[in-house]
């Protein structure tokens, strides 16, 4: 078998270069000099007789060349990660690492919870919490970079191809007023009661906004109609302002169980609405599963999932007692 043309530390080094835009940066990242990281590209250049970084500029930019390495270098790299993983699996979870992502309202509200779990079963296990957007957390899911997650929006396309997507639970986005609107002595509101409303709402440019918007839509709302008193940039935000009385907001029951419990904010029902918007498990079919990441899914996700869920139902049917984990 002929001598391969790299080096493994000399793609860490490539992507390490690519990722803090310099050789200076990446150098003080992986602990070495510059002159050592300039050396191992140059090494690296005459090897493969191409140029890989176009020197001209003051930021290191990538050549044509530079580019179709660095893509198989991402994947060269999560491949080594994934089988130091599984060499790791064979202390039988005494040790090893989870990562695991989520969109912005699960990640706050929802994960949490399941690390905190997590952890108590499994202490020697470090757990890593990513939360970004759906599709940044669908592509990190895709590229290995994190071994599950839990989002609410819609994946593109081919990302659904890629990736194995299984509905999870169901999210209710809940009425809440301030507990001395007047309205808040009300069990039940009408649709017409709503577009007399004063609401706080996150702003438009807000990706959960307009996932919010679109869910209210379905359910038969004039989303124009409603009048926004107020756009705020987070759901704690949204929440601080309905329990100070500034007006009314739909939020995620998963992030407001605490303040209803409390008392310090008002859930009415509606007549004849039901906003709902389904929570999705999402993992690469592909890819090496730990036994940390399959800890995490089979002892669990089910404590959290819907009943009907295929993912409590798959474990019911491999006779696992969901009592025990409550």
């Amino acid at each position: 078998m002929a001598e391969l043309p790299f080096t493994l530390d000399q793609l860490r080094i490539l992507r390490a270069i690519v990722s803090e835009g310099s050789f200076k940066k990446a150098a003080d990242t992986l602990y070495v000099t510059q002159p050592a990281v300039s050396l191992q590209i140059q090494n690296l250049e005459k090897q493969l007789e191409v140029t890989l970084f176009d020197r001209a500029g003051r930021k290191a930019q990538l050549t044509e060349a530079g580019q179709l390495l660095l893509n198989y270098c991402d994947r060269i790299l999560n491949q080594c990660h994934e089988a130091c993983r599984a060499i790791d699996d064979l202390h039988n979870l005494k040790g090893g690492s989870l990562i695991v992502g989520a969109s912005q309202t699960t990640g706050t509200y929802l994960m949490p919870r399941m690390i905190g779990l997590f952890r108590q079963k499994y202490p020697d296990i470090s757990v890593e919490l990513q939360v970004h957007s759906t599709r940044r957390t669908g592509w990190s899911v895709a590229n290995g970079q994190i071994d599950l997650a839990i989002i609410g929006g819609e994946l593109p396309p081919d990302l659904k191809e890629l990736l194995d997507v299984i509905p999870y639970a169901s999210d209710e986005l809940a009425l809440v007023l301030p507990i001395k609107h007047p309205l808040a002595k009300l069990v039940e509101l009408t649709k017409e009661d709503l577009y007399r409303l004063n609401f706080v709402s996150l702003d438009t440019q807000s990706t959960t906004r307009k996932v919010v918007d679109q869910l209210l839509a379905k359910s038969g709302l004039e989303v124009q109609r409603l009048k926004i008193e107020m756009e705020l940039n987070s759901l704690e935000a949204i929440k601080n302002a309905v329990q100070s009385g500034v007006g009314a907001a739909f939020l995620p029951v998963v992030a407001i169980e605490r303040e209803i419990q409390a008392g310090t904010i008002h859930k009415p029902n509606i007549a004849d609405l039901e906003v709902r918007r389904q929570l999705k498990l999402i993992s690469h079919p592909a890819r090496y599963c730990s036994r940390a990441s399959a800890a995490f899914r089979d002892n669990i996700l089910p404590v959290f999932a819907s009943p009907e869920s295929p993912v409590r139902q798959l474990i019911n049917s491999d006779n696992i007692s969901l009592q025990e984990e409550n």
